[in-house]
């Protein structure tokens, strides 16, 4: 019994890459189809591809680099728009979210600093400076319901793009955030996931980022996966968010038994597609529109879902 669990726990090379090559071209095309129907920035349809993208590139993985620049250039474009309101202190829809989403888009794909992020950054410098964290203002869980992805997302805006004028302030919140971070206490696997991301960001203590990836690892399910919620079942959102914080924070290996559970799992949920299917547990507000990434009133979910799937899968990849 106990050489059959390693055994499966021993993924083929040659899955890992199907699974990530089968996924790429949805991502692509859920991208560039919001990219038709909105202006705007939105963190599913194009920050989670270009986590992806980015991601799956350094593997080996072959992207559509033409797709991959017009995303930047969308993004950075949605961002631009508003700039005069970012200088003033005054962000956006979304704030904080949206700015620290759209920057770090941005940071992942390769942007340089600009005139642009500068305004943003510095915007991210004095929302919330009354506090020692960011808070988020929209309620549409996962991805934008909890102040610890909303910090994680401030601290990161402000560490790649702070202009030398915004430097110290920048530095003065991103040190406020950290000791916030080291004393909340997450509720929910979103929580969790930022929490770790955040301190490691924020140059947290190894002995803090080591307790917050302990109580990510301790939260993994029998079957491999990890559930977005306490009383919830094992998704893709969850599994793939959690497997790319651990690793890329450093906390954890992706030979690890517990990496490859988790592989184990994502590759059983995989849809014959290429995508991975979360159902929405977030009250829609705004007018419903097809991407072109499947599972309809599912879509935005999933397509975040599978982006960070393929992430947590490309990890574990040869470059």
């Amino acid at each position: 019994m106990i050489l059959l669990a390693l055994l499966l726990l021993v993924q083929d090379p040659v899955d890992l890459r199907k699974a990530v090559e089968r996924a790429i071209p949805l991502l692509e095309k859920g991208a560039e189809g919001s990219m038709k129907e909105r202006t705007c920035f939105t963190c599913h349809n194009l920050g989670a591809p270009i986590l992806a993208l980015s991601a799956a590139r350094a593997h080996g993985f072959k992207i559509d680099e033409a797709r991959f620049k017009a995303v930047l250039e969308h993004t950075e474009a949605s961002l631009r728009k508003s700039r005069d309101a970012y200088r003033q202190g005054k962000g956006q829809g979304g704030q904080a979210d949206t700015a620290g989403w759209a920057l770090w888009t941005l940071e992942v794909g390769g942007w340089k600093p600009d005139e642009t992020t500068a305004a943003v950054a510095h915007y991210l410098s004095l929302r919330d400076k009354e506090k020692d964290h960011w808070v988020n203002v929209s309620n549409r869980p996962p991805a934008e319901a909890s102040p610890f992805t909303t910090t994680f997302l401030g601290v990161a805006g402000l560490r790649a793009f702070a202009s030398p004028e915004d430097k110290e302030a920048g530095e003065a919140r991103i040190a406020r955030a950290r000791e916030w971070l080291r004393g909340s206490k997450p509720r929910e696997t979103e929580d969790r996931v930022f929490r770790l991301r955040a301190l490691d960001y924020a140059g947290g203590e190894p002995s803090d980022l080591e307790s917050a990836a302990k109580d990510l690892l301790g939260s993994q399910r029998e079957d491999g996966g990890w559930a977005q919620l306490a009383d919830g079942q094992s998704d893709a959102y969850a599994t793939g968010s959690v497997l790319a914080a651990l690793a890329q924070s450093g906390r954890l290996a992706v030979a690890d038994a517990a990496y490859r559970k988790g592989l184990t799992w994502l590759l059983k949920a995989q849809k014959e597609d290429g995508s991975w299917h979360v159902k929405s547990r977030s009250k829609p507000f705004q007018a419903y529109f097809e991407s072109g990434f499947p599972h309809e009133k599912d879509q935005f979910i999933s397509i975040h879902a599978s982006g960070w799937s393929v992430v947590a899968l490309s990890l574990a990849c040869a470059k």
